[in-house]
């Protein structure tokens, strides 16, 4: 069942989603080479609770930590780790949830650490494109296909491979609702978009092959060719004319300032 929203119930999570928006800043302040993942954990717990709320992830399904960070060849749902420590040229998805007043805040950047190689940057603009690109069709009388054909049709024009195995969702009360939110599709199939939707938008898009496996940990994944991966994730409202994104990437690139995707 999907849930439409009222405009009420969008102002309580456009709140959720500008906590996790305002925790990424935290954290990118301290991306760099040397750092590990698990510092990255603390800190963004720490800021989640500083604000009133959650963490949304921790504890969700088993998993065991706050953010997931996900590095280089990761696709998503990397664990923070001691073990694992960022180098230089490195990339790390870092996604966040943040629960208040009963409503989930979702959102998701992808980090260069120090010097990235220029067609590894590519990847990361041109995913961050296709998220906006995707956000334009999230308007109401639009379909959901019309979402991923934005999405996939600038990736794969780029050279890049769509990941199908995982998708964006609904998001409001749960952090995960109806409907399902893919990053490829046609144009006038799927759902159809209504106002009060909300919806987590979340292409990964793959430098090689879009195949993806499992790691032992049950969560984590990888391309199955070892190449790097992007993601990049906004909550929004659907809206008559133009979409409403309740997440944002101000504060983020305000830290990041020149090094910004």
């Amino acid at each position: 069942m999907i849930f439409l929203k009222t405009d009420e119930e969008i102002e309580l999570l456009r709140i959720s989603n500008q906590i996790v928006a305002k925790t990424l800043a935290e954290v990118a302040k301290l991306i760099a080479p040397g750092v590990s993942t698990a510092q990255l954990d603390r800190v963004a717990e720490e800021f989640i609770r500083d604000q009133g709320a959650v963490p949304g992830f921790l504890g969700y399904g088993g998993f065991p930590k706050s953010i997931c960070t996900s590095v280089n060849d990761q696709v998503v749902h990397g664990i923070p780790s001691e073990k694992v420590i960022l180098k230089d040229g490195d990339i790390i998805s870092v996604d966040c949830g943040a629960f208040i007043n009963g409503f989930h805040g979702d959102s998701a950047y992808t980090f260069p650490v120090g010097e990235v190689k220029p067609e590894i940057m590519k990847l990361l603009k041109t995913t961050k494109e296709s998220l906006f690109l995707g956000i334009e069709q999230a308007v109401e009388g639009k379909r959901m296909g019309d979402i991923g054909f934005a999405i996939q049709s600038h990736c794969e024009t780029n050279g890049y491979s769509v990941v199908r195995e995982m998708i964006g969702h609904g998001v409001g009360r749960n952090l995960h609702e109806s409907p399902e939110v893919p990053n490829y599709g046609r144009k006038g199939n799927g759902t159809m978009l209504k106002t009060g939707m909300t919806i987590a938008i979340e292409p990964m898009i793959n430098l090689g092959k879009r195949q993806l496996v499992f790691e032992k940990d049950g969560w984590t994944t990888r391309t199955i060719d070892r190449m790097p991966s992007a993601h990049f994730e906004h909550s929004v409202a659907v809206r008559k004319g133009k979409a409403d994104i309740l997440s944002t990437f101000e504060y983020i690139e305000q830290v990041l300032g020149t090094k910004a995707i």
